[in-house]
């Protein structure tokens, strides 16, 4: 995601909250896939508008401002992760039983369970393939990595989810 280089830089037409509209389903539903909590998926959103509200001015010069959003919450994903992880391992030492999620369809939390279950990049890249539409080089240019980078971490992430999936169905 570059700036814009123009020598001058109009005014963009696209105002915060019209930018807001267009991308907030979409991030939320990002976020919902890598966190796997509707509440932290909304949460993670709403972090990373607020960013780029702190920030509008740069983040509306560039070519990309709902990449740049989605990067955000990427990373802020990664955070709320490792806070569940301690969440839970406090909880075990309490000798109390971790709170029940709510559940959704089988299929679609069974299927992102796995996804959340993958190495950080791998569940990034297949969220942001399958949730997001993004081919390989936009995916590439949102998490700053090379395309050569992105396919190996999408190879790795589907077979991962292959065989966690074949287990399961073997299980049940």
């Amino acid at each position: 995601m570059r700036e814009r280089s123009d020598a001058v830089v109009l005014v963009s037409a696209e105002t915060f909250e019209d930018f807001y509209r267009k991308e907030y389903r979409s991030v939320v539903a990002l976020a919902y896939a890598l966190s796997g909590s509707r509440w932290v998926a909304e949460e993670l959103t709403q972090e990373a508008f607020l960013a780029a509200h702190r920030n509008w001015r740069r983040v509306a010069t560039l070519d990309q401002p709902g990449a740049w959003v989605r990067r955000v919450v990427t990373n802020l994903s990664v955070s709320a992760i490792r806070r569940r992880i301690v969440e839970a391992r406090s909880l075990v030492r309490l000798g109390r039983e971790r709170p029940r999620e709510p559940e959704g369809s089988s299929g679609d939390a069974e299927f992102w369970e796995a996804v959340r279950s993958l190495p950080r990049r791998q569940a990034q890249v297949v969220a942001l393939h399958y949730v997001e539409d993004l081919s390989i080089a936009q995916i590439a240019t949102l998490l700053q990595m090379a395309p050569g980078t992105v396919k190996k971490h999408l190879h790795d992430g589907r077979a991962g989810l292959a065989r966690r999936l074949a287990i399961r169905e073997d299980e049940a």
